[in-house]
């Protein structure tokens, strides 16, 4: 096995590692510490599972467990309540009790589900996290936010729960779609512009790299960005204040996703877009510099991800970001830049957000 990178998450009694690494699901090793009780469950969807399923399966073979598998349909538009039942269904078919560890293999759709059937099955049972997507990798697996969407508003229900461990294999995204790495970069962008300059630099000169799935840059990017997250994350686990830097994008990105229907642009791809509308939105009210906010959109740009907003009309996006777990009393919170590495959480006035909406959707 090549060899393997590991990034601690310190959150006391409930830190945990993320192992960074090629060919890590097939490591019976990683699995063993984590899975105390008889049983486990994977959790997985109709996508991946033919494609690591039985790699999983195979590596927690040698544990003596009884090992069930759940198979749901992909997609973000199944992150719902039916969904989240198929899970609850077969644990309580199969007779999980409060042991049984369940291991979350797909996506951040897969993962935030799991997560969510994790805190609340008897009120809390353990879980791993596998994620097979790049976005999963550097950001939904880490931090412990679970839960499903509602048709008002994106992951408005669920809960703080942190798995036990986060193993994340970079050889999977060989087999991801273009789309959707470019949804990953969207989140590694992210993350260099609201925490590390450097990194930023980094991407820059590295976004073709990563475009071409190179094993290398991949790893320092999923190595970085879960560095910068677990940092946030045991600052403030609970969003209480510093973790919402981590939504840089998010405003405009989940009004974009709620407003299109979700699934009809990745998440990644919202949050890609969303970045250069609140980098436009920094700009006019004299955060960023204009060089800055060209600088981002051009790698935003490169990385393949759309930078013009569909034309959904500003009444509709307001009413959209007005639903934001951010907003408080309805009034609007944006994530802005102030220079790279560098944010502020702010309300924003009304013309300005218009002006915004105006310079950055198409049409």
């Amino acid at each position: 096995m090549a060899s393997m990178i590991t990034v601690n998450v310190e959150l006391g009694e409930r830190a945990y590692p993320i192992h960074i690494g090629a060919g890590l699901i097939g490591q019976t090793a990683l699995f063993a510490p984590h899975i105390a009780g008889k049983s486990v469950t994977i959790v997985t969807n109709t996508v991946v599972d033919p494609l690591y399923g039985d790699a999983l399966r195979t590596a927690l073979a040698p544990l003596g467990k009884d090992v069930h598998t759940v198979v749901l349909p992909d997609g973000e538009v199944h992150k719902n309540w039916e969904t989240l039942n198929q899970i609850f269904d077969a644990l309580l078919t199969s007779r999980a009790d409060r042991k049984t560890t369940l291991i979350a293999l797909g996506g951040g759709v897969t993962g935030d589900m799991t997560g969510f059937a994790a805190a609340c099955y008897m009120r809390g049972v353990p879980f791993i996290q596998v994620p097979t997507t790049l976005l999963s990798q550097v950001d939904s697996s880490v931090g412990g936010k679970t839960g499903i969407n509602h048709p008002l508003g994106k992951n408005m229900i669920g809960a703080f729960y942190q798995p036990q461990a986060v193993i994340a294999d970079i050889a999977v995204l060989r087999t991801l779609p273009a789309r959707e790495l470019a949804a990953g970069i969207a989140e590694v962008i992210k993350t260099g512009a609201i925490a590390d300059a450097e990194f930023f630099d980094w991407i820059e000169t590295h976004v073709d790299a990563l475009n071409r799935c190179e094993p290398e840059a991949l790893v320092h990017a999923v190595k970085r960005s879960c560095e910068i997250k677990a940092s946030v994350v045991a600052a403030d686990e609970r969003e209480g204040g510093l973790r919402a830097i981590l939504n840089f994008g998010h405003t405009f990105g989940h009004a974009i996703e709620a407003g299109l229907g979700y699934g009809e642009w990745l998440h990644g791809e919202a949050v890609g877009c969303g970045m250069a509308m609140a980098a436009d939105l920094s700009v006019r009210l004299g955060h960023l510099d204009e060089a800055s906010r060209a600088r981002l959109v051009r790698v935003i740009d490169a990385a393949k991800l759309p930078v013009r907003a569909p034309a959904l009309g500003a009444a509709r996006y307001v009413e959209l970001m007005q639903v934001d777990k951010k907003a408080e009393g309805g009034a609007i919170k944006f994530i802005l830049l102030k220079r790279f590495g560098d944010t502020l959480i702010t309300r924003a006035p009304d013309e300005a957000v218009q002006a915004t909406l105006a310079a950055t959707t198409v049409g």
